[in-house]
C-alpha cells in the first residue's frame, strides 16, 4: 500500500476507535435507567456502529487483497 493510503487507513482506524468509544458511551447511557436520554442514547449507539463498521470498511479496502485471497492477482 503506498504512504498516503497507510496514512489515510490509520486515520480511518483512529476514527473507528473513536466510534467505538462513543458507541460504548451511548450504551452506558442507555442502561442507566435514571438518564432521561435512555431511549434516545440507544437509538444513537446503534447509528454510531453501523457507522463504525462503514468506517472499517473502509480501511480494509485501503489495505487492499490480503496475500492468498480470492482478490490476490
Amino acid at each position: 500500500m503506498s504512504d498516503d493510503l497507510d496514512q489515510l487507513a490509520g486515520e480511518l482506524q483512529a476514527l473507528a476507535e473513536q466510534l467505538t468509544d462513543r458507541a460504548i458511551d451511548r450504551l452506558r447511557r442507555a442502561t442507566d435507567p435514571e438518564d432521561p436520554g435512555a431511549a434516545g442514547a440507544a437509538a444513537e449507539e446503534r447509528r454510531i456502529t453501523r457507522a463504525r463498521r462503514a468506517v472499517e470498511k473502509a480501511v480494509a479496502l485501503l489495505a487492499g487483497p490480503r496475500p492468498g485471497s480470492s482478490e490476490d492477482p
